[in-house]
């Protein structure tokens, strides 16, 4: 159901006749008009549920509920958030999305327009705003005002990413989207009250990315332009850095690393970032030590990190010997990675 092939299910559909882990069997109690869910090893069972399993099972059920799957929708896996899951659950099983395409005009269509709560730049707030998204025009564009005439913001389709952020946000149904603006990374943050409606504008989103894509790149596969149409951030949390000349004291800031940018905010719903690291590969002489220089003074945490750049060299410290573990280990991961052609493009 959700990827997770570590376990065993002990849990099963016997309505549907689909294995499933503990977590899904959670989601799927649910839907109890579509799916009533067993136990596999505590539970007695009907003979009649049994040999439905044994008619059944989970690839028949899945070329039957997922026969029709557009290539740009989102499949969770075990590790995505309680929205995407159960709202994948929903659509192949309550809405049978996957067996009609007209089900799919809602993020299919190349148009999607809808009010969503965003939150304010400045006070915090989240107020009711109109979303256009729309292919022919290449952006996404929210409007201030029902009637405004002017978009508050145009968002093009060729730098939007969308990412789910509920426990950031504080919102089940929380979204971030960011997109460049002069080349620098600019988030909102938005939510609705309606799941389905959120997860459908997520994957309009994707929907256009992937039409944009095709276009872009006319030889690529399906295969190789999905990994592009939105992405995770690779880490988040708060560490302290210092500036250039390494002599003021260290400020505690909120770090996102999204690929190769590294960008760093006073708070985590911050519009804009303070600044933006370049993250390269070994290859132009990047590379990440643990531990700060011994003339380093100024540091509340003492879990330090360096980076070095063919350029100058990035201080930070880190809480906990964990989170500088997991802040070393993601950085290893961009740097040992060879950089493609068009990331010398995006280096600032």
């Amino acid at each position: 159901e959700c990827g997770e092939r570590n376990k065993k299910p002990d849990w099963a559909s016997v309505t549907l006749g689909v294995f499933v882990c503990q977590g899904c069997s959670l989601l799927h109690r649910g839907i109890p008009h579509i799916s009533r869910v067993k136990s596999v090893q505590q539970e007695i069972w009907d003979t009649s549920e049994v040999e439905l399993m044994a008619a059944m099972g989970n690839e028949p059920a899945k070329a039957k509920y997922e026969q029709k799957v557009p290539a740009f929708y989102y499949r969770p896996k075990h590790t995505d958030c309680k929205l995407l899951r159960e709202q994948w659950i929903r659509a192949r099983y309550e809405r049978n999305e996957f067996e009609f395409i007209e089900k799919q005009e809602p993020y299919s269509a190349g148009y999607r327009e809808g009010f969503l709560w965003k939150r304010g730049r400045d006070n915090g707030q989240f107020l009711s705003r109109k979303f256009i998204l729309s292919e022919r025009e290449g952006a996404l564009k929210y409007f201030n005002k029902q009637d405004a005439r002017d978009p508050k913001a145009v968002m093009k389709i060729e730098t939007l990413n969308a990412t789910f952020q509920p426990a950031k946000i504080g919102n089940p149904y929380g979204l971030q989207i960011t997109y460049l603006r002069d080349n620098s990374t600019r988030n909102i943050f938005v939510y609705h009250s309606d799941s389905k409606e959120m997860v459908d504008w997520f994957n309009a989103i994707r929907a256009a990315r992937f039409h944009y894509l095709q276009v872009a790149f006319p030889g690529a596969s399906d295969e190789e332009l999905v990994p592009k149409l939105t992405r995770s951030f690779m880490k988040e949390g708060f560490m302290e850095k210092t500036g250039p000349k390494h002599t003021e004291g260290f400020k505690k800031r909120w770090f996102t690393m999204d690929d190769r940018r590294l960008m760093y905010f006073k708070d985590p719903l911050d519009a804009y970032a303070r600044g933006e690291v370049f993250i390269g590969s070994k290859e132009n002489s990047y590379t990440v030590l643990p531990g700060l220089p011994p003339s380093t003074q100024g540091y509340h945490w003492n879990h330090g990190i360096t980076i070095v750049t063919p350029d100058r060299k990035f201080l930070f410290a880190c809480e906990t010997e964990a989170e500088q573990r997991d802040w070393i280990a993601a950085f290893q991961r961009v740097i040992n990675r060879p950089m493609r052609p068009q990331e010398y493009a995006g280096k600032s």
